[in-house]
């Protein structure tokens, strides 16, 4: 399963992640940087060390979960 991260700073210094499943491929660096900035523009987010204030990463992350069958 694949995932986009979207990475922001809050005002404390320290990362907030935000996690989207089933991101759209291949990823658009523009749109995405776009999204974001309006993020921290429209306050819409906030986290326990105050809101998200700057952009720190993006990136997409993909998960691969295999079943152990117990005897």
């Amino acid at each position: 399963m694949k995932k986009l991260e979207l990475k922001f700073l809050n005002e404390d210094g320290k990362t907030v992640t935000y996690s989207l499943e089933k991101p759209v491929e291949p990823a658009d660096p523009e749109a995405i940087k776009a999204a974001m900035e309006e993020i921290i523009n429209q306050n819409a987010f906030t986290s326990s060390g105050g809101d998200v204030v700057s952009i720190k990463e993006a990136r997409i992350v993909e998960r691969t979960v295999e079943e152990i069958e117990l005897p």
